[in-house]
């Protein structure tokens, strides 16, 4: 599928433009300048052809954005990744120095460009944009991403440059989607980095850094599926701009859209508060979990320091502690083809699907063995059970009473299920059903 990049300064609209030709909110807008940081993707469909669309962050240089020479290097691997190149300036503020700066880069790069003016949403504003001409780069597009004034010629050129192409199927469609997930600052987008061998993601000390969920494919070592970064979640009471807001929104979502959740600590403070609303929220989306207790090579250790931490770590996220904890050191690649392999074994058994034969075999000797105690002079009798087709591993167990089977004894079906099947970091759902 051919590769459009959005380029150009800070805050000209290139995420609005994102937004508008993928068709929906994927991208963070505000206000404030230099939002984006790293490379955003997305799809946009036009008259029976589909490209993807990569959003970057704004070109700069000389400012005291902590983050600005990382946004050019992405700007640089997005135009070098691209098939077309959409230069977007704003028709009010004129050439700038950043403008002619790209406009050099991109006549160097050989690709096509499309020069498109934005903020061109009235008549007066139109000889506005004819002064770009002067960059060189040939025709100019006028266009108000806000309101969608210009964006079809605009897609009608996009889609004349670009090269045909044959009708093809969507190939990442049914892998499995693999979020990480943490407070700001754990390693996230270091543990991306390195797990895809590239500089994917711009990483600093600075807490936050990750402002948008970010989608990657993997594929090495026998492993494929969508990674995505998210944004560190912090508590409602900490998180005092708007844009960290939405941030965090894009974050939960991210969750709810994951098969499973890499749930990311950091070794020194251990399982914060923090951490644990995030480890509920993926238990309670029924997402799969895998724990990574990351900066492990700066916690000071003993022979016995891992077996008691992983303990009481275990103590914290119970009664679902059937959860796989890896400790990592991300920046010195310390075990992180571990994390892969359980991030695949805890993905097989969120996707299995056990036979109702099989389940029967094995659960009604240990039901008989400890039955479901008496209620109100009651017995309860179960006679059946079998796997819903649900996205993660839910039983349905048919017996006459199902209103009098309570709490402690569907903890005790989990905890047989779990000793006779490998559910190991997937939340498990009982459901009691009138036979």
């Amino acid at each position: 599928m051919s590769l459009v990049a959005i380029v150009g300064r800070p805050n000209v609209g290139k995420s609005t433009l994102f937004n508008r030709l993928v068709g929906m909110r994927q991208a963070i807008v505000d206000e404030t300048a230099g939002v984006t940081r790293d490379r955003h993707y997305g799809k946009c469909e036009w008259c029976g052809h589909e490209f993807s669309v990569v959003d970057t962050g704004g070109w700069s240089s000389g400012s005291d954005d902590a983050f600005e020479e990382e946004i050019r290097k992405q700007v640089i691997i997005a135009v070098e990744e691209a098939d077309l190149v959409l230069f977007l300036v704003e028709a009010a503020t004129g050439i700038t120095d950043y403008d002619a700066e790209i406009a050099d880069l991109l006549r160097r790069s050989k690709k096509p460009v499309v020069l498109c003016v934005n903020k061109v949403d009235s008549g007066d504003k139109q000889y506005d944009a004819y002064q770009f001409y002067s960059l060189g780069l040939g025709e100019v597009w006028s266009i108000s991403a806000a309101n969608g004034s210009g964006t079809g010629d605009l897609l009608d050129e996009i889609v004349r440059i670009l090269p045909e192409e044959t009708e093809t199927v969507d190939p990442y469609a049914n892998l499995p989607h693999i979020a990480i997930v943490g407070k700001p600052n754990v390693g996230k987008s270091s543990l991306t980095n390195a797990l895809l061998g590239e500089e994917r993601n711009i990483v600093t000390p600075v807490a936050g850094t990750t402002r948008d969920s970010i989608s990657a494919h993997y594929n090495k070592f026998g492993h494929e599926f969508i990674l995505v970064d998210t944004a560190g979640m912090r508590r409602k009471n900490k998180v005092n701009e708007d844009l960290e807001f939405y941030s965090v929104m894009r974050a939960i979502r991210a969750i709810e859209h994951s098969d499973v959740c890499i749930l990311m600590i950091d070794a020194s403070n251990g399982m914060e508060t923090q951490d644990m609303a995030i480890f509920n929220l993926i238990q309670k989306n029924r997402k799969g979990c895998v724990i990574v207790v990351n900066k492990w090579d700066a916690f000071e250790k003993d022979s016995n320091t891992m077996r008691e931490y992983e303990r009481g770590l275990r103590a914290r996220i119970a009664p679902f502690d059937d959860v796989p904890i890896i400790f990592t050191s991300v920046l010195k690649k310390q075990r992180i083809m571990d994390v892969l392999d359980q991030v695949s074994h805890v993905y097989e058994n969120y996707s299995r699907k056990i036979q109702t034969a099989r389940l029967n075999e094995a659960m009604l000797p240990e039901i008989e063995n400890y039955p479901p105690p008496a209620w109100k002079g009651k017995f309860v009798k179960i006679k059946f059970i079998t796997q819903l087709p649900t996205a993660a591993p839910s039983f349905a167990f048919f017996c006459n009473l199902p209103q009098y089977v309570k709490e402690p004894y569907k903890r005790y079906l989990e905890n047989k299920l779990r000793e006779h099947f490998d559910l190991t970091g997937c939340p498990v759902q009982i459901f009691m059903r009138q036979k």
